[in-house]
């Protein structure tokens, strides 16, 4: 599988691999600290501030940067019902000065923390807890805080905690944003709403907006697990993208965080899943077969159907990354 990396490429071109970074305040650290713990919620779930530097999104940018590939930022403007239009600019502007790609992600959450919001106080923990008029109010509220960042208007959207229903692609389409990226096959039926067969892998269009899964693998017994740094050893990511050129697969769609990097409680860099990404990025930009785009230059194109075959079940790299997690979770838990 991964020799193919380093074939030539197809005739469809190379698979576009969208390298997404929601990039998010911990709404749960507000909760408890309020304005006063502001700058440390910053400094941890943005700059990924520990003893040893930060890893956040300033490194990711920065390693992105150093193998020559471009990411999409999915940025949660909604917190700044609670915390102000500041704190977005300085979330904002530094990746437009870097190059990279702005694109709208939302934590409903936050509206419960704020004495004032586009939904005149009704609250939620998912956008898909909301009529498809409040979701369009939250949409445009935060369109709003963006563009007010200097931000281009959006062309993409990916909801918090996959939240969203087949009621937020109405309201993607009334605000004009053409892209989401809210469905997570894993996740399908759950917390996520949208009406899409698990088995859809590639972008299709649902009315006036293109439907873009979260990239996936299959597990054993035929379940899924998503394409998330976090969740996949760097085995099975690459596995999984060889696959996706094998197979001439238009499009990759992999999930990070702003705080990815580091430990479970976010105060020390997790060197295991450190060099998952690098490794990650690394393979990128040598192979041929695999380009990193982005919502702005390289935005994905819909198929009639998504239906494609995902990256079988491997018990070896299975076990590979149960390995792995065990010693995370022991050294950085």
């Amino acid at each position: 599988l991964v020799g193919a990396l380093s074939t030539a490429v197809g005739d469809l071109g190379p698979t576009s691999v969208y390298l997404t970074v929601d990039t998010v305040l911990w709404s749960s650290h507000f909760r408890r600290h309020g304005a006063k713990g502001l700058e440390e919620n910053f400094a941890r779930s943005i700059l990924g501030r520990t003893e040893e530097g930060d890893y956040g999104i300033l490194y990711q940018m920065k390693r992105l940067d150093a193998y020559g590939l471009k990411g999409v930022f999915f940025v949660d403007p909604i917190a700044a019902v609670a915390t102000g239009q500041d704190m977005i600019n300085r979330i904002v502007h530094p990746i437009l000065d870097a190059g990279h790609d702005v694109q709208l992600h939302a934590h409903t959450e936050w509206l419960a923390l704020a004495d004032k919001g586009p939904t005149d106080g009704r609250g939620g923990r998912n956008m898909g807890d909301f009529t498809v008029d409040d979701q369009e109010r939250i949409l445009s509220y935060g369109i709003e805080r963006l563009l007010e960042a200097g931000a281009p208007m959006p062309v993409a959207f990916r909801a918090g905690n996959y939240g969203a229903n087949d009621d937020t692609l109405t309201a993607l389409g009334r605000v004009g944003i053409r892209y989401d990226t809210s469905y997570s096959p894993d996740y399908g039926g759950t917390v996520c709403g949208i009406t899409l067969d698990k088995d859809c892998a590639l972008p299709v269009r649902r009315g006036d907006v293109v439907e873009v899964p979260v990239s996936a693998i299959e597990t054993k017994a035929k379940g899924l697990r998503h394409a998330q740094i976090t969740a996949l050893s760097a085995d099975e990511m690459i596995a999984a993208l060889a696959h996706a050129a094998i197979t001439a697969q238009p499009s990759f769609t992999i999930v990070s965080h702003s705080f990815e990097l580091l430990s479970r409680q976010r105060d020390k860099v997790n060197l295991l899943v450190l060099r998952r990404f690098d490794r990650l990025c690394d393979v990128i930009s040598r192979s041929p077969s695999l380009r990193a785009a982005t919502y702005a230059a390289h935005p994905p194109e819909p198929v009639e159907d998504g239906m494609i075959e995902r990256l079988p079940h491997s018990t070896t790299r299975t076990l590979l990354r149960h390995g792995e997690q065990i010693l995370s979770n022991g050294f950085y838990g």
